[in-house]
């Protein structure tokens, strides 16, 4: 098996959240693709949030693709210069107020999807969490904290009784196995 060969490449469009790229590849077979396009994201960070009283801590927002409210884990983009382990730490801060004096245990780390996009999502579990400070949003986030039983979530998610998104779902059983559950 051999690596596509890119001839040619621009730039559709570049923001802030990200940029698109048209590429021109041509396959190990020779055919050549001329509009392959690709999106150039900040790798992401999230977190299964446990509290000392063995509760989720999840967070709830507005998704405006989907048109719906999801129940998600503490997630975000990188910020430059951070490493995966302090932008999680900042994420969880801004996002819910909670913190923990024991370190973040990294759960694993996964390209987003390698077919389109270039980024990586680093998942984390994050134990006896603790709320030190209000919430420090973002002019574009609203988010509602969200407190479960660990293991009602799972049962939620199970039962189509919660609107949530994949990487959530990952990193719960991520969690799961690394607690021994």
């Amino acid at each position: 098996m051999k690596k596509w060969i890119t001839q040619s490449s621009e730039y559709v469009y570049q923001s802030n959240f990200g940029h698109l790229r048209k590429d021109r590849c041509e396959l190990p077979n020779g055919f050549v693709i001329q509009d392959y396009y690709v999106n150039e994201y900040a790798d992401w960070v999230n977190a299964v949030v446990i509290t000392k009283e063995q509760q989720i801590v999840l967070v709830k927002q507005y998704r405006y693709a989907a048109d719906d409210f999801f129940v998600e884990v503490p997630a975000g983009k990188m910020e430059q210069g951070e490493t995966f382990e302090q932008g999680i730490l900042r994420e969880v801060r801004e996002e819910t107020g909670y913190t923990s004096d024991i370190q973040p245990v990294k759960l694993g780390e996964f390209f987003v999807n390698p077919a389109t996009q270039t980024n990586k999502i680093a998942t984390f579990l994050i134990v006896d969490a603790y709320q030190a400070s209000d919430q420090q949003l973002d002019n574009t986030e609203e988010i509602e904290i969200v407190l479960l039983n660990f293991d009602e979530f799972e049962q939620l998610v199970q039962n189509n009784q919660i609107n949530t998104q994949l990487f959530t779902v990952n990193a719960y059983y991520l969690a799961r196995r690394q607690l021994g559950k």
